[in-house]
């Protein structure tokens, strides 16, 4: 990327959903199976089927008191040695007094006793330990078994998207009842279309009508599909993904578990699936969430402090747009602590002084456009489903922009432009950026900039300059077009068609098509992408298929009145 609690209320009644599942200590046939709690080992119990219940005001986890042990082994053997001793006895008169008829019966009576005695007195189990947790544990996945995911050649299956019916107009809805009763709390008074309904394009029916018009085709939904199931079977026991493998070509740079994981679920979200879906991706994305937010600290923060520090804020805008666009996807209330949380975070982490975000949170005169922008997205995501996001706090990310973009100088064509339409990564850069100038025009148009403002158009026309237009073998940078393809598509029209024919023909023609890696994009071959070594094939992949879903992963902002 650009730049060198409390506990949460548990119900006392233990439900099906809940973690803690029993083992029988005896291994007997009908022994329920493990439980797997989140860092820990199984607990054991009886078998039995009851529900077990937590001791009033108790706080989550909890761990039961052991039952107190009893030497059922002890009678156990003493019967059985009586019994061997008392039934020799009787076959030994028998044999001797007895008719053979008569002995041959009571022989088979005595072995029909002795093992029915023997199933009656099974030890019982001797304690039990239960655990109970907030959030769901690890699953125990067996990679070496093949993944349940759909055929990626049947784009509508592979995509498990939703049936709704398309709509002619999905951003015409009316406002939600948030927006409408607390407008402060969204910063309504920025001058920005409403975003309650731009997530509503991740159904099948919008998806259709998408296809007949200016979106994507066969081929662009077929290599999403592809993606995806590559994405599902690089997914980690535990839920999470890694930067590094185990697929080849990983980052060289150090791993970073939370922002895979977000990074892989936003291609899943972008595809319209959620955790709540009973479909293979949508069991992967609740495993995701689970490892997600069991990294989540008490105030909202993501980080891993096992992580590069560089990557702190990276990661908390990632993992706070996943876990955002879900709740907005979803409405599911158990979601909108961790999210508002989250939110917070972010909000209380903004340089005081600059307006931006960086590396640190808080850190005063310490922003750059890279971080800011997801950030910034993190925070429209949170709009989307409602959340509270204080209005000066995107008042200071406009007044953050203002101070990064470049200023003309000289009169040669190449360095005269309008003040307002190229940024450098930081304040006070002369030379502006490609990419931050395409991240910086996503911000602008978020905030609040119209369609026809004359900076955003200036800008716009220098990412369509030949020289820039997307280059698998000169330039590769996927980050730059993953952000100058939002931004051209939130204005639709005839610079929109320009650059997506050409944008999603080079992704569907370079996605690998063989091999274990199907499904991928190479980050250095035949030429490497301007951060293919640093984030890897994971990272370059993500972002190809945010590219690829574009059409439907947020409705464009600006509605033309000829589209």
């Amino acid at each position: 990327m650009p730049s060198k609690s409390a506990p949460a209320k548990v119900t006392p009644q233990v439900s099906r959903g809940t973690a803690a599942k029993a083992i029988d200590d005896s291994q007997s046939p009908g022994a329920a199976m493990a439980a797997v709690v989140a860092g820990e080992s199984p607990a054991r119990h009886s078998s039995s089927d009851a529900f077990w219940s937590r001791p009033e005001g108790a706080d989550a986890p909890l761990r039961e008191a052991q039952l107190p042990e009893e030497d059922h082994d002890h009678d156990y053997a003493r019967q059985a040695a009586a019994w061997d001793e008392e039934s020799g006895e009787i076959v030994e008169s028998a044999k001797q007094n007895a008719p053979a008829w008569l002995a041959s019966t009571v022989l088979h009576v005595s072995i029909m006793l002795m093992l029915a005695l023997w199933a009656w007195h099974e030890p019982a189990t001797r304690s039990f330990e239960l655990l109970i947790s907030e959030l769901p544990g690890d699953q125990m996945i067996d990679d070496s078994v093949p993944l349940d995911v759909p055929d990626a050649t049947d784009k509508e299956q592979a995509l498990a998207l939703s049936t709704l019916e398309a709509v002619d107009d999905p951003l015409s809805a009316p406002p939600s009842v948030e927006e409408l009763l607390n407008p402060d709390s969204l910063a309504a008074d920025i001058t920005a279309p409403s975003f309650g309904n731009l997530l509503r394009g991740r159904n099948e029916g919008s998806i259709r009508k998408m296809m007949a018009g200016y979106g994507p085709t066969d081929g662009s939904q077929s290599a999403v599909a592809l993606g995806l199931a590559w994405l599902a079977q690089q997914q980690r026991s535990d839920g999470s993904w890694s930067l590094q493998g185990p697929y080849p070509d990983g980052s060289i740079h150090d791993e970073n578990p939370v922002a895979a994981t977000a990074m892989a679920m936003l291609a899943f979200q972008g595809a319209g699936n959620t955790h709540q879906d009973n479909t293979a991706f949508g069991r992967r994305l609740a495993r995701a969430l689970s490892f997600l937010l069991s990294k989540q600290k008490a105030d909202g923060d993501f980080w891993d402090p096992a992580s590069n520090m560089d990557s702190h804020l990276y990661t908390q805008g990632q993992a706070t747009i996943a876990v955002c666009e879900l709740f907005a996807m979803t409405e599911d209330e158990q979601l909108r602590g961790p999210a508002q949380r989250a939110v917070d975070f972010c909000v209380k982490s903004q340089d005081p002084a600059y307006g931006g975000w960086r590396y640190t949170p808080g850190r005063s005169e310490d922003s750059d456009v890279s971080v800011t922008g997801w950030i910034l997205m993190a925070l429209q995501s949170a709009r989307m489903g409602g959340l509270e996001v204080p209005s000066e706090t995107l008042d200071a990310v406009s007044r953050f922009l203002d101070s990064a973009a470049t200023r003309p100088r000289g009169v040669s064509t190449a360095t005269r432009f309008l003040e307002g339409s190229r940024y450098g990564y930081l304040p006070g850069y002369e030379v502006p950026s490609l990419a931050i100038t395409a991240e910086a025009l996503l911000c602008r148009e978020y905030l609040g900039w119209h369609q026809d403002d004359e900076r955003l158009e200036a800008g716009l026309a220098y990412i369509l300059l030949p020289e820039n237009q997307p280059n698998w073998f000169q330039g590769r940078n996927v980050y730059y077009w993953y952000y100058a393809t939002q931004s051209l598509h939130n204005v639709g029209g005839p610079r929109w068609r320009q650059w997506n024919d050409v944008m999603r023909e080079l992704l569907v023609e370079h996605q690998a098509k063989t091999g274990p890696n199907k499904g991928s994009w190479h980050p250095f071959k035949p030429e490497a992408d301007e951060w293919g070594y640093a984030g890897g094939r994971l990272y370059v992949t993500c972002l190809s298929l945010y590219i690829l879903e574009v059409y439907y992963r947020h409705l464009p902002i600006y509605k033309s009145a000829a589209e």
